[in-house]
């Protein structure tokens, strides 16, 4: 073992010593507890250089050490992606498939039921949602002055109502004629498509149209709903929250929902990797002391839904992350079945 290879060693064994124990560990208890055939003088060496490096701290001048947000995500970084579901993962999924019924509600809600028992941390699960919407059916009503009512239906059953400012004045019956040529020619677009497709129309066919892209193309990107949220308590447990006075703004945050939005997540056509976000890279300011596990399920440009846990930094991230792969790849093959 080389000497950085020995450092990226203590690095690990610090951060996982602390996921389990949530104790501060010293040079004296590397050198006991593992054997890598070095002095203890040695390790004190390695663990100078991980604090001045900035992964790792003392909570007090005499304690051992702790990770730092960085040293979490060194590690995070390390962990083998492809690892299999455990037996307790497989017996909670097979719970699942025997306890559920029909309805993708109750399926939502018992896998946050079940994944916030073997993460031991609170879960998040938002109802799927369509990923890109596509044009089914408009309708075109003038309304007083220059103003016409689009009613859009959407081939994911969404039904949108916008008024649209017309420039120049359209009798109800041209509106229908314009409806019925866009009906024809937009059917199962995405907005995209809408806009890719407009070279032959007229200036004011043009308007409408690229209002129509601009409608879809929002609800391409609404946010997702408040999630289901389970397993609050769970998360408290952890000695993190104990007599902690920061609870309460946590409690707040998380309730209200809105944070969801500064998750930092990869897009589902771009790759299905997990989004990890932790300590000081959470945007808001009370989860600072929390990580945030996400991952989307569903089917690509179809629909997806998110789901993911939140606990302290000194989360089990190995069970975290399979567990995660696990309930999102059931919950994928549930969405599958109903697109």
């Amino acid at each position: 073992m080389t000497a950085a290879e020995r450092k990226k060693a203590v690095l690990k064994i610090i951060v996982e010593s602390y996921i389990h124990e949530a104790m501060p560990l010293a040079s004296e208890t590397i050198v006991r507890k593992y054997d890598l055939k070095v002095s203890s003088a040695t390790i004190r060496n390695d663990m100078v250089s991980l604090a001045e490096e900035g992964y790792i701290a003392r909570p007090h001048a005499s304690a051992g050490c702790v990770p730092t947000d960085k040293a979490y995500r060194f590690y995070v970084e390390t962990i083998d992606s492809d690892v299999d579901f455990s037996m307790p993962e497989q017996d909670v999924l097979q719970q699942l498939k025997q306890e559920v019924g029909e309805e993708i509600e109750q399926w939502l809600r018992q896998a946050a039921v079940l994944l916030s028992s073997l993460a031991h941390n609170m879960v998040i699960v938002t109802l799927p949602r369509a990923t890109r919407h596509h044009f089914k059916h408009l309708d075109m009503v003038a309304s007083q002055n220059l103003l016409v009512l689009l009613i859009m239906v959407l081939c994911e059953a969404k039904v949108v109502q916008k008024m649209l400012p017309l420039k120049a004045f359209i009798a109800q019956d041209n509106l229908t004629k314009l409806a019925n040529k866009f009906n024809a020619i937009y059917a199962g677009m995405d907005s995209q498509q809408i806009l890719a497709s407009e070279e032959h129309l007229t200036t004011e066919e043009k308007q409408i149209s690229g209002f129509i892209a601009d409608v879809m193309a929002a609800e391409d990107a609404r946010e997702y709903g408040k999630p289901y949220l389970e397993g609050l308590c769970l998360m408290l447990r952890h000695p993190e929250f104990f007599n902690n006075p920061r609870v309460p703004e946590i409690l707040e945050v998380l309730e209200g929902g809105e944070w969801l939005r500064e998750i930092s997540f990869q897009p589902f056509d771009r790759g299905e990797e997990t989004s990890v976000t932790i300590g000081a890279e959470n945007h808001e300011t009370a989860l600072r002391d929390l990580s945030l596990l996400v991952k989307q399920y569903g089917v690509p440009g179809k629909a997806a839904g998110l789901l993911g846990v939140v606990g302290p930094k000194r989360m089990d991230y190995v069970t975290t992350l399979s567990s995660l792969k696990c309930f999102a790849a059931l919950l994928s093959d549930r969405i599958t079945q109903r697109v």
